[in-house]
């Protein structure tokens, strides 16, 4: 954080080679502005602000979850719908904090960093954009690392204690079994809260920087200037409402009842929130307004801007949707790729991957059609407020997603503590729940983070002056090819990473069953603390080259060769990361639920796949452990590349505009 708050200063400051002389504005030469020398000092601020508030919010959730996670078990005893309340309610708290905290310190930075700027609000919404770099450099390390923590002790626990010793998931015997629900925690939590936030930050900071090149930014109208962050405070109150009706209006008494319970959530959420953007949208916008594009005034109408925010945010919930009917147990796709462990895992590998191919049609069409109406409805500051709209029940989102590890921790609990199977079954149909909706989370934190670098994609192509980016240029070209790459090579690194980790591991329990005389038998305690060391050693080390990569290629490309071929960056590695995104994270989904689906032997069909241990289950578990690495390491760390490059490219606009494309001036 140090060293990039440094690297941010010392560029931007450099722009007018730190002169404290005020210069003409950007975007009206007319007008006189503060210094580049302001917008270097108050972007680090919030660059700062957001990483800390990110790191916080994180922090605050793994807090929560670790407080959660035992008294979930110990409500257990009680029956199922107390302790589905119980996880619900911590879920919600992490929810909750984070919208509220992403919102107060944004609100708080924009009215401190007024005071400064006063009227020159162009140079206030440049400066505040940090904060979405912030939280997303934050999500990052969070994301990266965490997913390389909990998969490597994920992988490791399976390989050696299910497949090679046949001792049950979470047994107390296995040496890895507490890393591996540490992992949780910190990739499930920490990593989709901070991701999140990263998005939401983002979302708004794009938002805020085209509103204020438009009418609302010209003519000084701070109501209308501060939409986003209305509509994100109507959320959270949507959300008060809409966790009302799982915990107090509905008791759940049945395991049947979890799933359509939190499915309700969404749509109940989704319903409330588009009633409350209509009243927000006629209560605080003009009837008509001017909104910036690309050099151009444009007339947009307040409730064309209302149907912004409406389809990003029912786009959401159909992607949602589509996520969970690919990897929830409940549907025919998890059924085949069930189906197909009957010859074997190789079998099952290629009916997984099928999936989640397949399984990326609809929600890029959900995308495409989002995009096409709020660009048409009001260009870039539409496609803005759709992420925005998308981003606006986080609270509900995060509250079922982070309700997910807390009872899968809870099984673990349950599983050390030696307590009943009554209680175990019990936690078990909590977590089976908690996976698909952590599908369904992911599922929106990367559709939302498509709409939030398209978004801030066009602020960057606004600010540094290019009118049109034209493919058939060869400088924008190449950009596109290299672009498209990129996400490629960040995957690469991830699995490699969790790839080497997992055989540490592996190694390690491998070592502690043969040498540790009485383990197996149980009456010897296997050495824990050197696993938990493993995993947090490999995250801290291996989360460092991938980091780099997404940090210094906007960097590398801006100074080297300007920002057309960065603006062809950004576009390649949006339409390839959202690809491999959806793929990889919905393939493991299903590989995960497959085994579920096996385990529990619900249906006449999962009994004929056989008990634990047969044949057909081994083929899933294998398929299960090759789908950890993609659905919770590269697959959610993707839908960070693509944002972060993107922010960090608006950040640093002024200088690229100024200063970039070395090697094309020579």
């Amino acid at each position: 954080m140090v060293a990039f708050a440094i690297l941010i200063f010392l560029f931007l400051g450099s722009v007018e080679g730190f002169s404290t002389k005020s210069q003409p504005c950007t975007y009206d030469k007319s007008k006189m502005c503060k210094p580049a020398l302001a917008t270097a000092i108050f972007s680090t601020v919030s660059f700062l602000l957001g990483a800390v508030t990110s790191v916080v919010s994180g922090f605050l959730g793994m807090k929560i979850a670790t407080y959660a996670n035992a008294r979930t078990t110990l409500e257990a005893r009680k029956g199922v719908g107390k302790a589905f309340i119980t996880a619900f309610r911590s879920g919600a708290v992490m929810g909750f904090l984070l919208a509220a905290n992403g919102l107060l310190v944004l609100y708080i930075a924009i009215n401190l960093f007024k005071l400064y700027y006063g009227d020159d609000w162009g140079g206030l919404f440049e400066a505040i954009t940090g904060y979405g770099l912030g939280g997303s450099s934050m999500a990052l390390f969070g994301r990266v690392g965490g997913g390389i923590y909990t998969k490597a002790a994920d992988v490791g626990a399976d390989l050696v204690g299910k497949v090679e010793r046949n001792i049950p998931e979470d047994d107390p015997r296995n040496p890895a079994v507490i890393a591996d629900n540490v992992g949780d925690n910190v990739g499930d939590i920490a990593g989709m809260g901070s991701d999140l936030f990263g998005s939401y930050a983002e979302s708004s900071c794009a938002a805020l920087v085209v509103a204020s090149i438009s009418s609302f930014g010209i003519n000084h109208e701070l109501t209308p200037m501060l939409y986003p962050l209305i509509i994100s405070s109507v959320g959270i109150i949507v959300c008060l409402i809409t966790t009302l009706f799982a915990t107090d209006f509905f008791e759940i008494k049945a395991v049947k009842e979890i799933e359509p319970s939190l499915k309700r959530q969404l749509i109940i959420s989704t319903v409330l929130m588009t009633i409350g953007i209509g009243i927000v949208s006629w209560v605080a916008l003009p009837s008509s307004f001017t909104i910036f594009n690309f050099g151009d005034q444009k007339a947009v109408k307040n409730w064309q801007l209302f149907l912004c925010v409406a389809v990003g945010l029912w786009a959401g919930l159909i992607i949602g949707f589509v996520t969970e009917y690919y990897t929830s147990n409940a549907y025919s796709p998890v059924q085949d790729v069930a189906d197909s462990c009957r010859t074997g895992a190789a079998t099952n590998v290629i009916f997984g991957l099928a999936l989640g191919y397949k399984s990326c049609i609809i929600p890029i069409f959900a995308i495409a059609i989002s995009i096409f109406v709020s660009f048409s409805f009001a260009a870039m500051y539409g496609i803005a407020v759709a992420a925005l709209g998308m981003l606006s029940t986080i609270a509900t989102g995060l509250a079922i997603d982070a309700y997910g590890p807390i009872s899968d921790n809870a099984g673990g609990i349950a599983e050390m503590a030696g307590m009943s199977h009554r209680i175990r079954e019990r936690t078990d149909a909590l977590d089976a729940a908690g996976n698909t909706t952590a599908a369904i989370g992911k599922g929106f934190a990367i559709g939302s983070a498509a709409l939030v670098s398209l978004a801030l994609f066009g602020a960057f192509v606004s600010r540094a002056a290019i009118s049109t980016v034209d493919v058939l240029t060869p400088k924008v070209f190449i950009g596109l090819l290299v672009g498209a790459m990129l996400p490629y090579w960040f995957s690469a690194m991830t699995m490699k990473s969790v790839g080497s980790a997992a055989l540490k591991m592996v190694e390690e329990v491998r070592r502690q069953f043969n040498t540790i005389p009485g383990l197996m038998e149980g009456t010897a305690k296997p050495d824990y603390a050197t696993c938990v060391k493993i995993s947090t050693d490999a995250s801290i080390k291996e989360m460092i080259p991938p980091g780099a990569l997404v940090m210094l290629t906007p960097l590398i490309v801006g100074i080297f060769f300007g920002v057309e071929t960065l603006s062809g960056v950004l576009a390649g590695s949006l339409v390839s990361g959202v690809q491999i995104a959806i793929s990889a994270s919905n393939t493991g989904g299903a590989w995960d639920n497959a085994k579920k689906y096996i385990e529990a032997g619900a249906s006449e069909h999962a009994r004929t796949l056989g008990p634990k241990g047969s044949e057909p289950h081994k083929a899933a578990v294998i398929g299960d452990t090759i789908g950890d690495p993609l659905k919770d390491t590269s697959g959610p760390s993707l839908n960070i590349l693509i944002k972060l490059m993107a922010v960090e490219s608006l950040v640093f606009a002024p200088f690229f505009a100024t200063h970039g494309g070395l090697l094309f001036k020579i």
